[in-house]
């Protein structure tokens, strides 16, 4: 840091950061394990760093937590980061309390594209960086390989001589293992070569020390007992539990706090001290309008810090009540004020969010990083007990000197070689651009496009088809350009139900033929309501709900033996990326729908003779 004179060398504060599924938090998991944070015996559970449900159950990490352990009567303060570019929000925090990170990575598929998202921010912010290569016990692992890949990544983000000279450990992280070379079975060992080397490389925090405290709040929660929580890094001084502190936010606008608690991590729980050295990470309790971003000072000298810089929004959907007909039947349907107080609870701790309180159109428009960011928010909602609807995710453009501009992605595609053909036409037909073609070992080919992010929506559903499921997409956001220009869409119609009650068996078994089916009989439906994807690329309204006419006994023992092809679960994501312009999702705690935003087939007919 600028005018720093000391440092702290009791303390280190690191990031792991690494590509989802790469073994991240199960390294953290034996990281505590051995370094003595909990007692021999003691229950612990698997992947204790994911504390939501989503996160455990998706196996990815969603917010950047904090942890500490002890190795060498040294604390190391560790944030096991997102790997995923739509939480960069929660990246970009937890780089701002670092001093390094330990870069984890697959030794069969190497670095992949959220890798080189945080990757790019650690390294511009001249963070050290520790590469270890995980699962190298995996029959398929390609170890050099892999190493010439994170040096060419390296070099693609700008890395400086100093960064290329990076410390390097070969690991198995599911049974705690680590080492500076490949030799060996690796059927035993212990972490000890990495605490170590963040010891070694790792430098320790620096401060000034004729600043008094500063601390940059990179974080929020909440305590039932304590009321609102600052979390951040302690830049200068130290923190004591009485003294008398201000906040310092946008515009230089400074107000006074009241402080009632000062917490520091131990292991995975917050301890009370009464002092907190420069460097430490600490937790703020009691306080009231606090933002991320803001500085956290002494009162008689106030002086703020650098804000953190997050990157703009580049996605945003319309969040609204249930209007369904069946609304309030499978979970609590709120109003438009206990919807819109909920979304901003949300945005207090995810900088990333943007909520417009306005209420036009019936709902408010959210603003995030990316799909993903938003389904995990919709389904977090879900679990809540909410009812809810959301309209298709829409890009956000921006105007420079008059000039329209568009987020755009690169975009990195694995499939098998016979389907590259069909993969490259498609998303050449809606502005996408071949950065890179490359042959790979068992008839599989890895692609590079640069695509405008509003070519995605919905492309990924397609991509899946295209490639009989085995292909593998990844994408993150490089920027603004120019608008590339209009496309057609790529899905085709749906089959969309004229009647209010339940699907039959015969109803459904006679539409199969004209589509792929949602939903199973015995369903609610209602008008408006769509229960499948149409053949063609056209909607087709449909009655679902048709019996059939009984004449005699033989017809109703024709009819039990109607048989039913299974259908594809209906998911969150399958159903947001479904959606054209005009229609919407019906979430319930129970149930994701697809419907049309106008239910009625006469309304919509009415709409369609006005364009």
């Amino acid at each position: 840091m600028k005018n720093a004179d000391a440092s702290n060398p009791a303390i280190r504060n690191i990031a792991i950061i690494a590509h989802v599924d790469h073994g991240k938090t199960t390294l953290v998991d034996a990281m505590f394990s051995q370094s003595g944070t909990f007692r021999a015996g003691q229950d612990v559970p698997e992947r204790l760093m994911d504390s939501m449900d989503l996160e455990r159950e998706r196996g990815i990490t969603i917010a950047a937590k904090n942890c500490s352990v002890v190795w060498k009567d040294v604390k190391i303060n560790i944030l096991d980061t997102p790997g995923h570019a739509d939480f960069g929000g929660e990246v970009e925090r937890a780089l701002s309390m670092v001093d390094g990170v330990v870069l984890l990575v697959d030794a069969s598929e190497g670095p992949l594209p959220q890798t080189r998202f945080v990757l790019g921010k650690a390294l511009g912010l001249g963070r050290s960086v520790i590469v270890v290569v995980n699962k190298i016990d995996r029959p398929d692992a390609r170890t050099a390989a892999v190493l010439s890949d994170v040096y060419d990544l390296f070099i693609d983000l700008g890395a400086n001589d100093e960064q290329l000279d990076f410390p390097l450990l070969y690991a198995v992280g599911k049974r705690g293992i680590a080492r500076p070379t490949l030799e060996g079975d690796y059927e035993t060992g212990d972490l000890s070569a990495l605490f170590d080397m963040i010891l070694e490389k790792i430098p320790a925090p620096s401060f000034s020390s004729a600043e008094p405290f500063q601390m940059l709040v990179s974080d929020l929660s909440y305590s039932d007992f304590f009321g609102r929580q600052a979390i951040g890094k302690v830049i200068n001084g130290k923190a004591h539990a009485r003294d008398a502190l201000a906040c310092i936010g946008e515009g230089d606008v400074r107000k006074n706090l009241s402080v009632t608690k000062l917490q520091t991590y131990d292991g995975v729980k917050l301890v009370e001290t009464e002092t907190a050295e420069s460097g430490d990470i600490i937790v703020l309790s009691g306080i009231e309008n606090v933002k991320i971003g803001d500085t956290v000072c002494t009162r008689d000298a106030p002086k703020a810090l650098p804000r953190i810089v997050i990157d703009e929004p580049t996605v945003s959907m319309r969040f609204s009540v249930n209007t369904s007909p069946i609304a309030g039947t499978e979970g609590k349907n709120p109003t438009s004020t206990q919807l819109l107080e909920r979304l901003k609870k949300e945005t207090l701790k995810n900088v990333s969010l943007l909520v417009d309180e306005e209420n036009i159109g019936g709902g408010f428009l959210v603003r995030g990083r990316g799909e993903f960011q938003l389904v995990i928010l919709i389904e977090t909602l879900r679990r809540e007990g909410y009812e809810l609807g959301v309209t298709r995710p829409e890009v956000i453009f921006k105007y420079v000197d008059g000039k329209k501009m568009e987020p755009i992605e690169h975009v990195y595609i694995d499939c098998a070689e016979v389907y590259a053909g069909n993969v490259t036409m498609k998303l050449a037909g809606h502005k996408g651009r071949m950065l890179s073609y490359l042959s790979q070992q068992g008839g599989r080919v890895h692609l590079e496009f640069s695509v405008p992010s509003r070519a995605l929506i919905g492309y990924r559903d397609q991509f899946l088809t295209d490639t009989k499921g085995t292909g593998i997409m990844n994408a993150i956001v490089t920027g603004f350009e120019e608008y590339r220009g209009d496309f057609d869409e790529f899905s085709n119609g749906f089959l969309v139900s004229d009647h209010n009650g339940a699907s039959v068996t015969y109803g459904l078994f006679h539409l199969e033929p004209h589509g792929q089916l949602f939903i199973v009989a015995g369903e609610p439906i209602y008008e408006g309501m769509v229960i499948g994807q149409h053949n063609l690329q056209f909607d087709l309204v449909v009655n679902p709900a048709k019996e059939k006419k009984l004449s005699n006994m033989r017809s109703t023992t024709k009819d039990e033996a109607l048989t039913l092809t299974p259908i594809q679960p209906m998911t969150l994501e399958r159903a947001i990326l479904l959606l054209h312009e005009d229609e919407m999702v019906e979430v319930t705690p129970k149930s994701v729908r697809v419907r049309k935003i106008v239910l009625s087939e006469v309304e919509r007919r009415k709409i369609a003779r006005t364009k």
